[in-house]
């Protein structure tokens, strides 16, 4: 419907242009009242998002708009997620334990939250470390929580040594045999991956996801 296609590019333009009120509001309307699909509308919020995240590359925006970004998803996903896990039985029995945090000199938290979200939605129970966060609080925390999968969040470039870093760190520690360490944003690809010792990569949430049910057995 063309009214739909309207909506949904009015929708990606107010959340990146930084129009809370507005944005918030045409979400709410898509969700409750046009039935549009919860996931959709993550994924125009996701749209969203990359727009914000060229436009901080670019200087345009700067770590005030990156923190309303965030605060923006997180509004509309809470009126998302429970028409999502509504529909999926409510399984209590998780799939596996994640870990996931943004590597130390990168504050970007966007991505991270869209894939925290996804892999809690699909039955992961995941514990979001922040962003910035120490080598030495990746290895304490692998320690105390126990996870499954560990997830490495970065959107700039200077990322990816703190990646490989931390993952030098969780070698030496002893306890990289039991886990499985994926990498994700900004320009992560197969040479990054390699570079960084990560088991995957993934471009998106989606992506993230589906190496968390290959990992854990589970089917996609």
């Amino acid at each position: 419907m063309n009214m739909n296609d309207d909506d949904e590019r009015r929708l990606v333009q107010l959340l990146a242009d930084m129009n809370e009120d507005e944005g918030a509001a045409l979400a709410k309307k898509m969700l409750l009242e046009d039935k549009v699909a919860p996931l959709r509308v993550l994924e125009l919020c996701r749209a969203a998002m990359e727009i914000v995240g060229k436009r901080f590359e670019a200087q345009e925006y700067f770590l005030p708009e990156l923190v309303l970004a965030g605060e923006m998803l997180d509004n509309i996903g809470k009126i998302a997620k429970p028409l999502i896990t509504g529909g999926l039985g409510g399984d209590t029995n998780k799939l596996g334990r994640v870990l996931i945090g943004t590597v130390h000199g990168d504050l970007h938290d966007i991505g991270k939250n869209i894939v925290t979200f996804m892999l809690d939605i699909n039955g992961f129970e995941v514990k979001d470390i922040g962003v910035d966060v120490p080598v030495q609080t990746f290895v304490d925390e692998i320690r105390a929580f126990k996870p499954d999968v560990v997830g490495l969040s970065g959107f700039l470039t200077l990322a990816f040594d703190s990646m490989k870093e931390t993952i030098e760190a969780i070698d030496q520690a002893g306890v990289r045999s039991r886990i499985k360490i994926m990498i994700g944003g900004g320009q992560v690809d197969e040479t990054v991956r390699a570079y960084t010792g990560a088991d995957a990569f993934g471009v998106n949430a989606v992506e993230a996801v589906a190496l968390g049910k290959k990992w854990m057995g589970a089917t996609v």
